[in-house]
This record gives C-alpha cells, structure tokens and sequence, in this order.
C-alpha cells in the first residue's frame, strides 16, 4: 500500500499553518493601526473595524476548516482501503493546488466570481475522489 495519497494531505496541512501565519501577522499589525487591545476584545465582531485585506486572510484561514476536513477523510480512507493509485493521488494534488489558489486569491484580489469558480473547482474533485471510493467498494 502507497503513502503517496497521504503527502497532499500534509501538504493542505502546512498550507493551512501557512495561512495562520500570514493571518496572524496581517491581524496583529491591523489591530495596532486600528489602536484595538487583545484584551479588551470580547467578540468575533470587535474585528469588524479591520481593514478588508485582514479579514480576507482571516476568513480564508477559518475555510481552510471547512470542506478540507471532508478532503482529509478522503485522503484518510482512500489509504486505509488501499484506494491510492495513482489517478487518486493526482485527484488528491489537484484538490491541493485549488485550494491554495483559493487562498492566496481570496487573502489578495478576492473577487467572489473567481473565488467561487475555483472553490466550485476544487468541490468537484473532491467529489471525484468520494465516487471512486465509492466504486472501489462495488
């Protein structure tokens, strides 16, 4: 059995610390602009004063906590079931590689027609990955 399907898995996993990186940084420095103290916050909608860029990041980061989890289970099945071929793998990296255009689209010029396309995109192969899972069990 391959550990090949695992890799992209890991690879949206360091993209996903990436984005907490990149969204911490935009957030600490925007809320010391806005003149905002951590500690006297006490809801997600204190933020709102953020520039649009910060939140852009932000709200990626929070996607990245969305459908990827079904990615993962995917990823995490098709091994276990002995699914990893090599279409799956290149699946599983198609999915990787939209999502980090997601990303880095969405935290930049973030134009929801072109951000819903390549979301759009990616769903389907993830629904891809799913059929062939599904088959592999016919």
């Amino acid at each position: 059995m391959t550990q090949d399907i695992l890799t992209p898995a890991l690879a949206l996993v360091c993209w996903t610390l990436v984005m907490w990186l990149w969204l911490y940084v935009t957030r600490i420095r925007g809320m010391q602009r806005a003149g905002l103290k951590a500690g006297k916050l006490r809801e997600k909608s204190d933020l709102d004063v953020l520039p649009r860029s910060v939140r852009q990041v932000a709200d990626n980061y929070n996607h990245l906590h969305e459908q990827p989890v079904i990615f993962y289970a995917l990823v995490f099945y098709s091994y276990l079931a002995g699914n990893g071929d090599s279409l799956m793998v290149t699946l599983a990296w198609v999915y990787v590689a939209l999502r980090f255009a997601h990303s880095v689209y969405q935290a930049t010029i973030n134009f929801v027609p072109v951000r819903f396309a390549l979301f759009s995109l990616s769903s389907l192969f993830l629904f891809a990955i799913a059929i062939r899972n599904v088959l592999a069990l016919l």
